[in-house]
């Protein structure tokens, strides 16, 4: 679903969560630049740091924002969350979007940035077009995961916007698995894990264990076997509206569901890891229609020299 910004006259106060990676220098002042140009755009500045409160606090500049950790209240009634730095920070930055269900823009700080809309180059640009109301947002998809015991206990619940994975914490083994889809198995293996991605986390972890990349238009959820030891470890796309499970042996090793990389559920031996479309999308801000191909030939660098294209009108 995509929806335009809104273009009202402006006369409400407008509020804008700044969250850059402060471990880097350079991101210091890539996010004391973007205050101060939201600040003189007239849009008021929240910033949180993803590496601490120390620098953010003693810079000049930053200083005089207000501050806040890594809670709901940080987005909390702001128009939304602008993100500086790379994929992960990015993840980290949409769990507070979500939370307070306000959209979320990245621009790349770091190397791929496959998350981000924008790069460094043109932060100018893209705090001109948030400034002017000239941007839209587009819903992402996202998962709900419930880990239970072998009681059927909720051990604990959590999101994804990329994925979740569930990983063996015994690097001296394999960890065995049944993979359900639908309530009904599917095959029983023994792998290093499991991942169950949504389309946006296709160019991420599932893709470098081998999952094809899934267009962010296509509604879908995505199983890749991680170094499963089996004939039959193909990555799976199935329906949207089904359910994916992963259960682990009784004697197995615990093993741990890792959403987005940073929340983690601990999953001990013969627990199950449940897998839905979340109720929730993501809020995701868009600056231009430059379709998902261009994007994934530009951060992959792929080759694509001798290109014709078609010679129709």
């Amino acid at each position: 679903m995509t929806e335009a910004a809104g273009t009202e006259s402006g006369a409400e106060e407008r509020e804008v969560l700044l969250v850059a990676h402060t471990g880097v220098h350079e991101n210091l002042s890539m996010a004391a630049e973007a205050a101060s140009q939201l600040k003189e755009g007239g849009m008021n500045v929240r910033v949180m740091a993803t590496a601490g409160p120390a620098p953010v606090a003693r810079h000049e500049v930053l200083g005089r924002f207000k501050r806040y950790g890594h809670t709901k209240e940080a987005a909390t009634g702001v128009e939304m969350v602008l993100v500086l730095g790379g994929d992960g920070t990015f993840l980290r930055a949409a769990d507070i979007a979500h939370s307070a269900d306000v959209p979320v823009l990245g621009i790349n700080m770091g190397h791929i940035g496959f998350l981000a809309e924008w790069e460094q180059e043109s932060l100018r640009e893209a705090i001109d077009r948030v400034l002017q109301r000239d941007y839209r947002v587009e819903d992402r998809m996202t998962l709900s995961i419930t880990v239970r015991d072998m009681d059927d206990r909720v051990l604990g619940t959590g999101w994804a916007l990329n994925e979740c994975s569930v990983e063996n914490l015994n690097r001296q083994g394999v960890l065995d698995t049944i993979l359900e889809v639908d309530q009904r198995p599917v095959s029983s293996f023994g792998c290093d894990g499991v991942l169950v991605s949504t389309p946006t986390g296709s160019t991420a972890y599932a893709f470098s264990a081998g999952g094809p990349v899934l267009w962010p238009e296509l509604d879908a959820i995505l199983v890749v076997p991680s170094n499963a030891h089996t004939l039959f470890s193909r990555p799976l796309v199935v329906s949207p509206n089904s359910s994916v499970a992963v259960e682990t042996n009784p004697a197995t090793s615990p093993a741990t569901a890792v959403m987005d990389g940073f929340r983690q559920i601990h999953m001990p031996p013969g627990a199950r890891v449940e897998i839905r479309r979340g109720p929730q999308p993501v809020r995701w801000v868009r600056l231009d229609s430059a379709p998902f191909t261009d994007r994934l030939v530009h951060k992959f660098r792929l080759p694509v020299t001798g290109w014709r294209g078609p010679r129709h009108n």
